[in-house]
């Protein structure tokens, strides 16, 4: 395969090609990941719809899934008819030299068409194959299918979630997607570590079951610890108090009491130092027995002044407090634009969107925005081009329904 034009040549992971058929969240997350890092990072898509993704259509930018566009950015795209041996061929003859594929079907699904693990390393002993399920590929639930949401409920997410006596709730966010996501891109970088050194190829997997249970690294402590099972604490942290979000006159806010240097702090701003010797509330195993005198009591004296001015407070005292943004404004706030955690980018259909920035900063290789999400089937004659294929060879594809082509054939975008 010749090298493209388009991909970014300057991140730390330029010359990485990854072939991405996953589709949605968490592999799509990964692939995004490796992308604004100067990956070369090819979306495989099939040629009735797209990825899921691109059909969740509120909201939609100028006809365009704003959802799709946040995951998809710096990738090229092709659509391909994988029930098709021809599809398979163009999909095979990609992987010959890739160094990553990344799928997220169920068990068995990848062997069925052929392009299972054991396969595709007798043609590339280098490649690492990524797979995100809901279960993992071994164990007695390897063959099910999950979901982010079934995956909070099995893991115990759900359990503590919410307020105490209140029904299991799910994180506001699919936290077990994006988790997976980002253990998905972990796993692949060390696997690439171990190419560079032997040229060795590996199989890479992990789950939402996974990315869910590794959420729970202090409620496992505590059941470990104790055999018993935590439940919801609302917004108050399983270990430490106070360390919550308070009502004042005006907003919620949050306080970390996480030390006792804090803590003295806190009792200081509230204008009762006396609390710091107080035998309930002196040390953080006295404060958490007795939160139920505690937290009221400081509610009390935090409901008679603004969010704004206990913050003012609070910041001079050195203690760490912040309000409770809405999305919004986390969004639109300074210190997020200073971290450069928007990104703004023109989509030749959406126009102008904005989409969540590279969380790592690098300072020798940072991360690169060169272009929106694909269009469904927008670099397929580019990539055909590269692996070699003729002018008559790729019409014949679009012509035969193997290949989408968003400029020469009507395609959801």
């Amino acid at each position: 395969m010749t090298e493209s034009t388009s991909p970014n040549k300057t991140g730390a992971l330029s010359g990485m090609r990854v072939i991405e058929l996953s589709q949605i969240m968490a592999g799509p997350t990964c692939g995004m990941m490796l992308a604004d890092l100067g990956a070369d990072v090819i979306k495989v898509e099939k040629l009735e719809g797209g990825d899921d993704a691109r059909q969740y259509r509120d909201p939609l930018i100028n006809g365009v899934s704003a959802p799709f566009l946040m995951l998809n950015r710096n990738k090229r795209a092709i659509a391909l008819n994988l029930k098709s041996d021809k599809g398979r061929e163009v999909l095979m003859r990609l992987l010959k030299d890739a160094d990553v594929i990344t799928e997220n079907y169920r068990k068995g699904t990848m062997e069925k068409l052929g392009l299972g693990y054991e396969t595709l390393r007798q043609t590339n002993p280098g490649l690492i194959y990524c797979a995100v399920s809901g279960y993992g590929k071994t164990g007695p639930f390897a063959d099910k299918g999950g979901f982010d949401l079934i995956a909070q409920g099995f893991s115990g997410l759900m359990a503590i979630t919410g307020e105490p006596g209140g029904p299991p709730l799910r994180t506001g966010n699919s936290v077990a997607d994006i988790n997976a996501g980002l253990l998905a891109a972990f796993g692949v970088l060390a696997a690439y570590q171990h190419k560079q050194k032997t040229g060795e190829g590996q199989m890479v997997e992990t789950s939402l079951l996974e990315a869910s249970l590794q959420q729970l690294y202090w409620h496992a402590a505590i059941y470990f610890g104790t055999g018993e099972s935590p439940g919801p604490t609302g917004s108050a942290h399983v270990l430490t108090s106070p360390y919550q979000a308070f009502p004042t006159a005006t907003e919620w806010i949050i306080i970390g009491g996480a030390n006792e240097k804090n803590w003295t702090r806190i009792a200081q701003v509230l204008g009762h130092p006396e609390w710091c010797d107080d035998p309930r509330y002196a040390k953080n195993a006295q404060r958490m027995a007795n939160r139920d005198t505690l937290i009221p009591a400081m509610t009390e004296i935090l409901s008679k002044r603004s969010a704004a001015d206990w913050l003012v407070d609070f910041d001079n005292a050195g203690v760490p407090a912040g309000p409770v943004h809405s999305v919004g404004e986390a969004l639109s706030h300074p210190q997020t634009l200073a971290r450069e955690m928007v990104v703004e980018q023109t989509h030749p259909q959406a126009g102008p969107t904005r989409t969540i920035g590279m969380p790592v900063k690098f300072s020798a290789t940072p991360a690169q925005y060169h272009r929106a999400a694909p269009r469904l089937g927008e670099d397929s004659v580019q990539i055909l081009n590269e692996l070699g294929y003729s002018a008559s060879d790729i019409d014949a594809m679009i012509d035969d329904g193997i290949v989408g082509d968003v400029e020469r054939q009507t395609v959801d975008h």
